[in-house]
């Protein structure tokens, strides 16, 4: 779905250079024709008349010719439907149309991709800002800050983030997750890092068996015979019970050399190996996997992990210089240094910013072509024709003013000619 800020922009009044720009362009008009009908009255009385009559003339039709030049791009000129006027609005779609197909003939090609890439050293550029914030790089964060607030806005977000969350699980579906695990646990176990976890497996049980003591007397009681029932023995083997589990229990936790640990270590290790070599676990490990992608509470928790990069995208936008100025833009700061000290470093991350942009190119452009081209179909004509007409509108009214003083000059000389023949 289209956002309601993108699909329908709210009009805005309009600025106030283009408004005095109209102005003039329109009073240079009727100035030209009030000089006109003044220099037809007096033609008789002197000469110089004519030439004040020539020019005027040719600045009305100069002035009036680029006027409906410049109106008939977004409207049709005193609403009459004239054929090819209101050129912005009828091509609205073919104009978006024409954009999404300059990005994609000339920017989202990986070839042209790679090309322009190998001339930008982006490292050496991040290292120098991160390094050193100037008061001139803190205007740039700011207008980035602005930019990149409309642009996380504006984007079609159902759209963007669809896009998000295909690639995030297409991701995980080309990952081998079994040698992966294996490894990480391989990796744990050779340094001691599994005991923690468990130290807390012991503790866990201990305190679920403190919990469900009942539950045990309750299965031996079922499971006793009459006699011992009616002796009351059940409830000495319950307690004898409880109480060898809870000192096993206790016995693990304090003594690392524990037999029943270096079973569940020995259990550990074989899981490992398996993770890695067995072709029979690593294929229960990828249908777990793809199962659990396909899972509707791990669809909606990556959509949640996209909103929350989104927000969290949002709020660092808004309040950047917060943002710098705590832990985190110290470590920015001292990642920026040594961008710009280890030469290395700058050139992996250079390769791998050509890998991702020639990626992205490759693999989403047509995706950003066709979002390109759908989210300019859904604006309204009306209004982004205004918007368009007061981002160029005082640049088009200085060509109003030139029509009318050229046209004004042309009939100057063309009169003087004449005089003169």
């Amino acid at each position: 779905m289209i956002p309601v800020a993108l699909r329908r922009p709210s009009p805005t009044s309009a600025p106030v250079g283009l408004v005095r720009m109209r102005v003039i362009a329109t009073g240079m008009l009727i100035v030209m024709a009030a000089a006109f009908l003044l220099a037809r009255a007096l033609d008789h009385v002197h000469p110089a008349w004519g030439f004040v009559r020539a020019f005027a003339e040719a600045a009305m039709v100069g002035g009036l010719a680029d006027w409906f030049a410049v109106t008939a791009l977004f409207r049709h000129p005193l609403g009459l439907p004239i054929p090819h006027t209101a050129i912005i609005p009828r091509n609205k779609d073919r104009i978006g149309d024409q954009l999404a197909t300059f990005l994609r003939d000339y920017f989202l090609i990986p070839v042209v991709v790679a090309r322009r890439m190998r001339r930008m050293d982006v490292a050496s550029a991040a290292g120098r800002w991160l390094a050193s914030p100037s008061a001139g790089s803190r205007r740039v964060t700011r207008g980035a800050s602005r930019l990149a607030v409309e642009v996380l806005q504006a984007l079609d977000q159902e759209r963007l983030g669809g896009m998000v969350r295909g690639a995030m699980v297409q991701q995980v579906r080309r990952i081998e997750l079994s040698p992966l695990l294996g490894r990480a646990l391989e990796a744990a176990m050779a340094e001691s890092r599994h005991q923690p976890i468990l130290d807390g497996i012991v503790r866990w049980a201990g305190r679920v068996l403190e919990a469900n003591q009942q539950v045990v007397r309750n299965m031996v009681h079922e499971r006793a015979g009459t006699i011992l029932r009616w002796t009351g023995l059940d409830e000495t083997i319950a307690n004898k019970i409880i109480d060898g589990l809870d000192k096993m229990l206790a016995d693990m936790a304090e003594q690392p050399d524990h037999p029943l640990r270096a079973k569940a270590e020995e259990g550990l290790a074989t899981l490992a190996r398996d993770l890695q070599h067995k072709l029979e676990m690593q294929e229960r490990v990828e249908a777990l996997k793809l199962a659990l992608l396909e899972n509707p509470a791990m669809q909606s928790w990556i959509n949640g992990l996209w909103e929350q990069a989104r927000h969290a995208m949002l709020r660092a936008a808004r309040d950047p210089e917060r943002l710098l100025s705590g832990g985190i833009g110290d470590m920015l700061r001292q990642l920026g240094q040594t961008l710009e000290d280890d030469a290395r470093l700058r050139n992996t991350l250079n390769r791998y910013v050509r890998r991702v942009a020639v990626g992205t190119a490759a693999d989403y452009g047509d995706v950003i072509v066709g979002l390109v081209s759908e989210t300019v179909r859904g604006w309204d004509a009306q209004t982004i024709t205004q918007r368009l007409e007061h981002s160029v509108g005082k640049d088009l009214q200085f060509i109003r003013i030139n029509g009318t003083l050229v046209g004004g000059a042309v009939g100057l000389a063309i009169h003087s000619v004449d005089v003169l023949l």
